[in-house]
């Protein structure tokens, strides 16, 4: 008889595997001597528990849903119950055993994963709720009906939570998708009453633009044509083909009427250059008066400078901008030296800021003391801490105090 710990072989050829219960017949293996016959039942231990192990493996890196990882212990116990094979078939079992508190932790896992994921589908749901009602109590037509549909698909990519919940969310959501589209076809409707609307008054705005063109009247007429297009801005769009038609009439209208009123213009240009030779070298002394160093002198002085300026008339209207943008910087300048002195003499800022100066010195004061406090406890992180405060403080004092004279200065 041959033997090994886990089974023998009798003489008559049959192998045994020892178990708890006793031992078992497994086979024979006529072909070959009894060494043979045990290590060929030996070697289908050796693969079952090649099995077990990958299974082990498998399970533990979840590679398994927890369903199928049961189904497959099923299996693999099933041929480790009744295995022809010579080996600890007890520590197979066993093994396989010790993947039942496995599978319950990753099934608890997947439980509060899929509870998570409930949670998350239900909040965002919830947002998208929200936006939905929120777009169909606004007006954006344009943009709103794009945003629904990509609210929708949004809604359709995430899983579905608790029946009662979903159906009471989904009823919000068609709800608010149903308030915003009829709202929205209303109120197109009444755009094309409008527009209609728009279209009878644009064709009587542009019938009188029209009667105006040959005007020569040109400051009356001019104000009209500005009456007449704030009308038409008013009336708001007409259907657009129409609208396009009408505009083109309307601004013919006034064109032909401007024209003729700048090629006047054009021809007295033409007799105020003289008056523009005078304004360009008063300007020239009216800039000279800055930088501001005497307020009241610079003020009479321009005062008599903008008198001669007055008096001497109308210029080119291609000269008119930039002699008018010259001493309207001139002016601007007065004033702002004007402001200057106001906020240095007033008192009541003065005072702020002096208060301001007192309390930061206060502090430092304070931020020192307890500096040389940390310093002689060797306490680092409160010297660095008041460190880095007193150089903040110190800067904000230095703004305070230029601040201070600037007001008493």
């Amino acid at each position: 008889m041959t033997s090994s710990e886990w089974g023998r072989v009798d003489d008559d050829g049959t192998v045994y595997v020892k178990t708890a219960d006793g031992e078992r017949s497994v086979g024979s293996y006529p072909a070959g001597t009894p060494q043979e016959a045990l290590q060929f039942f030996t070697e289908r231990f050796d693969a079952l528990s090649f099995e077990v192990q990958l299974l082990e493996q498998r399970v533990n890196a979840e590679k398994l849903t927890p369903e199928e990882a049961a189904e497959s212990i099923k299996t693999v116990r099933a041929q480790v119950t009744d295995a022809n094979a010579v080996g600890d078939l007890a520590s197979l079992g066993a093994r396989l055993d010790a993947l039942a508190p496995v599978l319950a932790t990753q099934r608890e896992a997947r439980r509060a994963e899929r509870a998570a994921k409930a949670e998350e589908s239900k909040a965002a749901k919830e947002q998208i709720v929200a936006e939905a009602e929120k777009i169909a109590t606004g007006t954006d037509w344009r943009n709103g009906a794009n945003r629904l549909r990509d609210l929708l698909e949004a809604w359709k990519a995430l899983p579905r939570i608790d029946r009662p919940s979903d159906d009471a969310l989904w009823k919000r959501f068609s709800g608010a998708r149903t308030a915003y589209t009829k709202a929205r076809k209303q109120h197109f409707a009444e755009q094309d009453e409008k527009r209609e609307g728009a279209r009878v008054v644009k064709e009587r705005l542009a019938k009188e633009a029209e009667a105006l063109a040959t005007s020569t009247e040109w400051g009356p007429t001019a104000g009209r044509y500005r009456d007449l297009m704030r009308d038409w801005k008013a009336a708001g769009p007409a259907p657009k083909d129409v609208d396009d038609a009408l505009w083109k009439r309307f601004r013919g209208a006034q064109d032909q009427f401007f024209g003729a009123r700048d090629a006047e213009n054009a021809a007295l240009d033409a007799e105020f250059a003289a008056n523009a030779d005078v304004k360009d070298a008063l300007i020239v002394e009216i800039e000279a008066l800055l930088p501001v160093q005497d307020l009241e002198a610079t003020k009479k002085a321009f005062r008599d400078l903008a008198d001669k300026w007055e008096a001497a008339g109308k210029v080119p209207r291609d000269r008119m901008r930039d002699l008018e943008g010259r001493m309207r910087a001139v002016e601007n300048a007065l004033r702002s030296a004007e402001d200057d002195a106001w906020k240095r003499s007033d008192p009541e800022k003065s005072a702020r800021a002096n208060d301001m100066v007192t309390k930061l010195e206060d502090a430092i004061a304070k931020v020192e003391s307890d500096l040389e406090k940390a310093r002689a406890a060797g306490n680092e992180k409160k010297v660095k801490e008041l460190e880095d405060n007193l150089e903040s403080r110190r800067s904000f004092l230095d703004m305070a105090r230029r601040a201070s004279e600037d007001f008493s200065g």
